[in-house]
């Protein structure tokens, strides 16, 4: 599978683009001839025998419709003894649950395998993952010892943490010397952090760090590339559609269209991408809204990919905050609220009504009033006036249920 992958990316751009709407009319014909759930919702819709499909005449799937219909998105080809169920995480406020086969599985492998290729990275050498969801993460058996080494992959649970577990975790890369960092982009930040702090050196062999799972930061990605002395590429995919895409050499986020199908339509005020997945035919997903806010990008990229290109700046949907005059703003204004402020170690912001927010807060030092004052008043006159802003400092801030730790979050989705 990898080699095809890496065979579909020296394409030139218009035959990758003229594959794709073949395997998009092929997997719709496929959905609408053996999925009783797309058979039903394409009963009013044209198909061609050909490519030529205009997208744009096929409903838009929604997570609501997932998990209405999960049953009847199955293929009634599919064997069901082979199949798994998967999960999201159940950040946008409603977890889907999904049909998968070893499959789909290989061919994310490979996918993710191509991606770290792009960092100079061979088949082979050694990747450390910091991973922060607790169910996937296996025992630690002689199965799981031998997948490692075979792999040559080792995965750190990074869910919940302490100074000397981040002790732990820079002993570890410096005795297993991986090429290769990946994990949230949260949990990496933390360990730049602390490396940086620390005055740590570690070894020369790592040549690209991956943030995956969180929307990264400006402020994360300069931590990273100063303590782990590489460049870092910022993943985008989801557990129901894996690797929709990454980011080159030369800072661009490259949609892979050989394996997905990316639009971007304004709803709502927003820029809401819709995804395809053009190699899942066990359960297809077709225009599926996956709840992420992001731009398609014109032009040609210096690193000479054919993959066309998209903004960087995805987001959730529910970590857009919105106001009572219609404004949007999207949540890398309230992670810039905080630079001037010294002790800072955790915080969110919860928008918990059109017109009141909350910032929780864990701080080695109670934020003075003065520190209060200016933050409110920054809000009501950069974001809206009626905004209340009530501060909470805590000891913690818990991590979402797939591990995650969310910056900004809107509770009125």
């Amino acid at each position: 599978m990898l080699d095809a992958l890496l065979e579909t990316q020296m394409l030139p751009k218009d035959q990758l683009l003229q594959k794709r709407e073949q395997d998009l009319a092929g997997l719709v014909r496929h959905a609408a001839a053996y999925s009783p759930y797309y058979k039903r919702e394409y009963q009013a819709v044209a198909l061609p025998s050909t490519s030529g499909l205009r997208i744009t005449d096929l409903p838009v799937l929604r997570k609501q419709d997932v998990i209405d219909h999960r049953d009847e998105m199955l293929v009634t080809t599919a064997n069901r003894d082979l199949l798994r169920v998967g999960s999201t995480g159940g950040s946008t406020g409603k977890p889907v649950s999904f049909y998968f086969d070893q499959e789909k599985m290989d061919l994310m492998r490979a996918g993710m395998c191509r991606s770290y290729m792009w960092s100079g990275w061979r088949p082979g050498q050694k990747i450390l993952n910091f991973w922060g969801a607790k169910r996937d993460l296996k025992g630690g058996g002689l199965n799981k010892r031998v997948d490692d080494f075979l792999a040559a992959e080792k995965t750190i649970g990074a869910y919940e943490y302490t100074a000397s577990d981040l002790a732990a975790w820079v002993a570890a890369i410096q005795r297993y010397r991986p090429v290769l960092l990946q994990g949230y982009a949260s949990i990496l930040a933390e360990l730049a952090q602390y490396v940086l702090d620390q005055r740590l050196r570690l070894p020369a062999t790592i040549k690209g760090v991956y943030s995956t799972a969180e929307m990264l930061y400006d402020g994360q990605r300069a931590l990273m590339e100063s303590a782990f002395s590489c460049k870092v590429f910022n993943q985008y995919g989801s557990r129901e559609i894996p690797n929709i895409a990454c980011e080159c050499r030369a800072g661009n986020q490259h949609v892979f269209t050989d394996m997905v199908y990316l639009e971007s339509v304004s709803e709502a005020g927003e820029d809401r991408l819709l995804v395809t997945s053009l190699t899942n035919r066990v359960m297809p997903f077709i225009r599926y809204d996956i709840g992420d806010s992001g731009r398609l990008k014109d032009g040609e990229c210096a690193c000479g990919s054919p993959f066309p290109m998209m903004e960087m700046g995805v987001c959730r949907s529910n970590d857009l905050i919105r106001t009572r005059n219609g404004k949007v703003v999207y949540p890398s204004y309230f992670i810039h609220l905080l630079d001037d402020f010294a002790g800072i170690q955790q915080y969110r912001f919860v928008q918990t009504a059109l017109d009141r927010m909350r910032l929780d807060i864990v701080s080695s030092k109670p934020i003075a009033v003065e520190q209060k004052k200016h933050l409110q008043t920054r809000i009501t006159q950069e974001v809206d006036c009626s905004i209340v802003l009530d501060i909470r400092q805590l000891d913690r801030i818990e991590r979402t249920q797939a591990g995650k730790h969310r910056f900004v979050v809107s509770e009125l989705v």
